[in-house]
């Protein structure tokens, strides 16, 4: 039987889902958010927070909803403060990076304003580079009485990504667009540059620790990058395929290097790349195995990413 110091955790963010059961504290675990769906065994528990938009449109109708959400002061989502009364959290872990991608810590702390009687510690995570994923390892830890697994965790995920780096640092660095968002068109930044160049690329867009910066399609023309990845934040392999014709509509498309070399790639944006987690490790490895095939053999193709063979529409 767990003592009344077990902690129980309710996480609004996917990426602090990951982190908890990487811990080993998946037991603890007594809530999740709506985007929640990674490891398959928290699937099952209690969902507190819901979009106040339509997530199941094209990328320009969510955008749209976005702007005019925010136009008029009001969240993205919603935390259901009764369900939260209901599974007595001791722990709640947020983020503060970002009001638009995932639930924040301003989402949670109205929604723990309408409840009294709870003895509850917010964990606010903000991760906008490589770095501060690894220091919300440290952070998460220490806050669960976890301090040893993750150290442990984060050992592992670095020797493990630097391994890849150093095999990558003497090959040909080719240039890569990746894109986060179809439409309107914006580009990978915060950790991808990173990532990209551990991978042994070089990002043509974004910078380290900075938002997603919107870019002009003439932009791509003009950069013409060796390799374009599509990875928009939230969505599937498939669902990404769907809107690909908005890219390959565009002028100028079949004249870029990338396409002409067969070179674009279709990459899971929702489980991968746009989740500081754990995983970012498999997003590594993802990226690697694209720019340097020769090289890296990790085994993501066909789960991870895919090449789109052929214009395809919804």
């Amino acid at each position: 039987m767990k003592d009344s110091t077990t902690p129980r955790i309710v996480s609004t963010i996917a990426s602090a889902t990951e982190i908890i059961c990487a811990l080993g504290m998946r037991e603890n675990l007594v809530g999740i958010s709506h985007e929640c769906d990674y490891p398959p065994e928290i699937t099952d528990l209690p969902v507190v927070t819901q979009p106040r938009i339509n997530i199941h449109v094209s990328s320009s109708e969510i955008d749209q909803q976005v702007r005019n959400i925010v136009k008029d002061a009001l969240s993205v989502y919603l935390v259901d403060s009764q369900k939260l009364a209901e599974l007595h959290p001791t722990h709640i872990i947020t983020q503060d990076q970002c009001d638009v991608c995932a639930v924040s810590i301003k989402d949670v702390e109205s929604a723990m304003c309408e409840l009294t009687g709870i003895d509850c510690r917010i964990i606010s995570l903000r991760p906008n580079c490589l770095a501060d994923f690894f220091q919300d390892l440290v952070t998460t830890g220490i806050a669960l009485s976890a301090e040893r697994q993750a150290s442990e965790l984060s050992n592992y995920l670095k020797e493990r990504m630097n391994a890849i780096s150093i095999a990558s640092n003497t090959l040909k660095k080719p240039t890569v667009a990746a894109i986060e968002w179809i439409d309107p068109l914006m580009m990978s930044g915060n950790w991808m540059p990173e990532l990209i160049e551990m991978a042994g690329g070089i990002a043509a867009f974004g910078q380290a620790g900075k938002h997603s910066p919107a870019i002009a399609f003439a932009d791509m023309v003009a950069k013409d990058p060796d390799y374009i990845l599509v990875n928009p934040c939230g969505f599937s392999i498939q669902r990404t395929i769907q809107e690909m014709h908005l890219l390959q509509s565009q002028p100028g498309w079949s004249d870029l290097k990338a396409t002409k070399s067969n070179k674009v790639f279709v990459l899971d944006g929702n489980q991968y790349f746009n989740r500081p987690g754990p995983r970012l490790l498999n997003s590594l490895e993802i990226l690697a195995e694209i720019i340097h095939p020769k090289v890296f053999h990790f085994g993501h193709q066909d789960t991870g990413w895919v090449i789109p063979t052929k214009p395809m529409r919804a």
